[in-house]
């Protein structure tokens, strides 16, 4: 965050360098107002930039492995370009390389997701896909695995046969 805000002020002080240098080069027939007006679109524009493009940055940065499972995208009164194309704030990621599955219990499935979220720091969570009841459950302290796999503690959620973590936790070969 510290990054992208010494970027947007960056970006203001060149645009105002430009439009100085462009002003004097035209003998001063620029309007005083204009080198302080091109700074801030600057700013504004850098901020955009930053804002779209931090997800595919993360999305390149990921290890392989790692499949997006789920995106939450974000709209804002205060950001009125987001209702012409939404940005992504946060998303779900598996690791699909680490899955495990149990002999006696195949139409279950442990795996590893992470939480990403703009300017938040990466949750990684350990969870339970129960492929055939299409249901999935955090695996916490409370949780114990007894004899043939079985898990004992487990707060089941039932989600929707389209439940993007457990279609991909399960869907992973």
């Amino acid at each position: 965050m510290f990054v992208e805000l010494i970027a947007a002020f960056v970006a203001g002080i060149a645009a105002a360098g430009v439009v100085m240098l462009v002003n004097r080069l035209l003998g001063g027939r620029l309007p005083r107002w204009f080198a302080p007006v091109a700074a801030g679109a600057a700013m504004i524009v850098t901020t955009i930039a930053n804002e779209y493009g931090w997800f595919s940055r993360t999305k390149e940065a990921l290890p392989e492995g790692i499949v997006i499972a789920q995106t939450i995208e974000n709209r804002a009164f205060y950001r009125p370009w987001t209702y012409i194309q939404p940005f992504v704030e946060r998303f779900v990621a598996v690791d699909v390389g680490t899955i495990k599955t149990h002999p006696d219990r195949p139409g279950e499935r442990l795996g590893e997701t992470y939480f990403f979220g703009r300017w938040s720091p990466v949750n990684k969570l350990t969870v339970l896909a129960d492929c055939a009841g299409n249901r999935r459950a955090a695996l916490a302290d409370a949780i114990a695995f007894v004899e043939g796999g079985a898990v004992s503690g487990a707060d089941w959620i039932h989600v929707p046969a389209d439940d993007p973590i457990v279609s991909t936790i399960c869907g992973a070969e």
